[in-house]
């Protein structure tokens, strides 16, 4: 079914394949990237156009390939995806997020992204105004322990806050290189063998461009921007991100959330958004086997009623 595509993003088939029911509509890719789902989408389904969204300048190569091999069924708007409704004067058929960090990011060191190479510790995806090194020589211990906690869920927040604000002391912390050292320092190596820096390291991404707020504001475009039948697909990469997705398309369908055994279940009203997939959809073997990086993806899609 599908034609190749360069840097295919993960569960590309399934995303595509979702967006059936609406195949001749205007589909919202709200994070393009080298483009593998719109690529995808404007191929197999000839009447539809896409809008893409991004907020890195090192994309416009490959919108530069699209633009001259769709013409006038492609739009590309550099900015934050969580601003699609300051920009759409239209309805839309469809909106995709592929949400978290892209392969082309983490495989440049100058980008800071990734603890397995050294580069300048940055992080950021667009022009954000704080970079992660800023975050580290600056912000109090208990504001990055905070940070540590809540965007990597890392238990072990606290100690790490410590080690770099007391490693900062010494000398300014400027690299990926430093920080993963530092946190390596006083973190043992996870018996799953996945290294310890890695939800520090998340967490500062995380942090520094917003990643929860941008989902947020974008969810919330959903609700105004979707036609009847439209259909949502997001595409997430760990519990915070998929937790967000779960909870809202929930609540948008109208089905209560228990919360605890001690507080009583979410009140719910009917809503105005159907649930297609009742589990998220995961990457295949076959998938895995070619791109070991879709291990933790997850793929939830809602339907505007």
């Amino acid at each position: 079914m599908l034609q190749s595509a360069p840097h295919i993003p993960v569960l590309l088939e399934p995303v595509v394949r979702g967006f059936e029911p609406v195949a001749g509509g205007l589909i919202v890719d709200g994070t393009f990237g080298a483009g593998g789902y719109t690529r995808a989408l404007l191929e197999n389904y000839p009447k539809m156009r896409v809008i893409a969204f991004d907020r890195d300048k090192t994309v416009m190569p490959f919108v530069q390939q699209i633009a001259l091999n769709f013409k006038d069924r492609f739009q590309f708007i550099q900015d934050c995806f969580g601003n699609m409704a300051q920009h759409l004067k239209e309805p839309v058929q469809g909106i995709v997020l592929d949400l978290g960090v892209s392969s082309m990011q983490i495989d440049q060191p100058a980008r800071g992204f990734s603890f397995r190479f050294d580069g300048p510790l940055d992080m950021r995806m667009g022009t954000s105004e704080k970079c992660a090194a800023d975050v580290v020589n600056q912000f109090s211990e208990d504001k990055i322990a905070d940070i540590l906690y809540q965007y990597g869920e890392e238990k072990a927040s606290r100690r790490i806050a410590r080690a770099i604000c007391q490693a900062r002391e010494k000398a300014l912390i400027q690299t990926t290189a430093q920080l993963a050292h530092i946190i390596h320092q006083v973190m043992p190596r996870p018996k799953d063998g996945a290294d310890s820096a890695a939800r520090s390291f998340q967490a500062l991404r995380i942090f520094v461009n917003d990643e929860l707020g941008e989902l947020e504001r974008a969810l919330a475009a959903s609700k105004l921007l979707l036609t009847s039948g439209g259909r949502l697909e997001v595409v997430s990469f760990h519990s915070l991100e998929d937790r967000l997705v779960k909870n809202f398309l929930m609540e948008q369908a109208g089905v209560k959330r228990h919360v605890n055994k001690y507080a009583p279940d979410s009140s719910a009203q009917k809503g105005n958004f159907k649930i297609i997939t009742k589990k998220p959809i995961v990457a295949s073997e076959e998938e895995l086997r070619q791109n070991p990086r879709a291990n933790c993806a997850k793929l939830r899609i809602g339907e505007k009623q």
